[in-house]
């Protein structure tokens, strides 16, 4: 059947309630779940943190017994596998609810589909597809993990409006503003992962932490270095910071590995390119097999560009401050054989803003 406004109406609000989970699931996917009976709410719940109820449960508790006869609105297909919790297709079967509407099907292999049919042998009308586009946006990293076995990556600058990223010195403190950089804090947080390079924390000396509203967050995410040599010093700052380290190596070098290892880094050697530097691809793939649902990359020019030019870069997020710094500094990307117009990485705009006085664009690369 047709979905109508009322439909849309609720969906809405369990996509609002969804969003409240963006920096605290993982590696789980954002879901929220309104349970409406007689045109109001009876129980709402969105899923908080891993090992936490889901939202379907979350719902239902708050509802009780007012849940029978009721239509759940879910953002994501609900499971039918037990995981850390029982499955919630059962318990909305158990608690006689009449229609399940789901903005999308989860691609987990564990699901995938049997969570809707689940619920339909059980007589109880259970669709999918309402408002599914705005459902993607909240868990691209889960679903693309699922569906790919690759984490969604975004890479994150800060540069002069003439695209420069440091002076030619490599001074880089503080291109943009105090309320860009907070912003980058409120991104950190919702991330699995940041990842840098090791030339990045020998030149850089970076936390990569994440503290949003100018604390620690509850959940800091795992910072990687891609480190071909085990180059990194193991009086790195990130090394001293609260929250996990890992070494993704191309080689191993057992001495400087025990040396990372005393210093509080976790070091596993991944795939190498024919010049001997970490393969991008194996380096994500091994994440994802980590659970690893969304990647930032921040990152000097060499490795993002890197990461661009082998298309494996999902969005880039650029706030660009309102000042200029010249020819002679560093710029975005190194992207070497860029010779032609038509040799161009298009890209498409997908979100434009003011972050105090910096802007803040989103672009994605355009399919090749």
């Amino acid at each position: 059947m047709p979905f109508t406004a009322e439909d849309a109406r609720w969906m809405a609000r369990a996509l609002r309630l969804a969003r409240r989970g963006l920096a605290t699931t993982d590696p789980n996917p954002r879901v929220g779940c309104v349970l409406v009976r007689g045109g109001r709410v009876v129980g709402e719940g969105w899923h908080e943190r891993a090992g936490g109820p889901h939202a379907e449960a979350a719902a239902l508790a708050a509802a009780g017994g007012a849940a029978r006869g009721a239509t759940c609105y879910v953002t994501l297909e609900p499971c039918a596998h037990h995981g850390r919790t029982p499955p919630c297709a059962d318990a909305l079967v158990a608690a006689g609810v009449a229609r399940v509407v789901a903005a999308t099907e989860d691609p987990n292999p564990q699901v995938a589909g049997q969570g809707l049919a689940r619920l339909r042998a059980a007589g109880i009308a259970a669709e999918a597809g309402l408002m599914a586009a705005e459902a993607e946006t909240l868990n691209p990293g889960f679903l693309k993990r699922m569906r790919a076995g690759l984490p969604w990556v975004r890479v994150k600058l800060a540069a002069s409006l003439d695209g420069r990223t440091a002076m030619a010195s490599g001074e880089s403190r503080w291109i943009t503003s105090a309320q860009a950089r907070a912003d980058v804090h409120r991104l950190r947080a919702q991330s699995s992962v940041v990842l840098t390079g090791s030339g990045t924390v020998r030149a850089d000396d970076p936390a990569l932490t994440a503290r949003p509203g100018g604390a620690p967050a509850a959940r800091q995410p795992l910072r990687v270095v891609l480190d071909s040599a085990l180059a990194t010093p193991p009086g790195a700052r990130l090394l001293r910071e609260p929250g996990p380290v890992l070494i993704l190596a191309a080689r191993e070098d057992a001495g400087r590995r025990r040396a990372l290892e005393a210093a509080g880094a976790e070091v596993a050697v991944v795939e190498a390119t024919t010049d001997g530097r970490v393969a991008l691809e194996a380096a994500l793939r091994y994440l994802a097999r980590r659970e690893a649902n969304e990647v930032l990359v921040e990152a000097g020019p060499t490795l993002a560009g890197a990461f661009v030019a082998a298309g494996l870069a999902d969005e880039l997020v650029v706030y660009l401050a309102p000042h200029l710094m010249g020819d002679a500094a560093r710029g975005m990307f190194t992207l070497p054989g860029l010779e032609r117009m038509d040799q161009r990485l298009g890209l498409e705009i997908a979100e434009v803003r003011a972050v105090g006085p910096d802007l803040r664009i989103v672009a994605r690369p355009r399919k090749r």
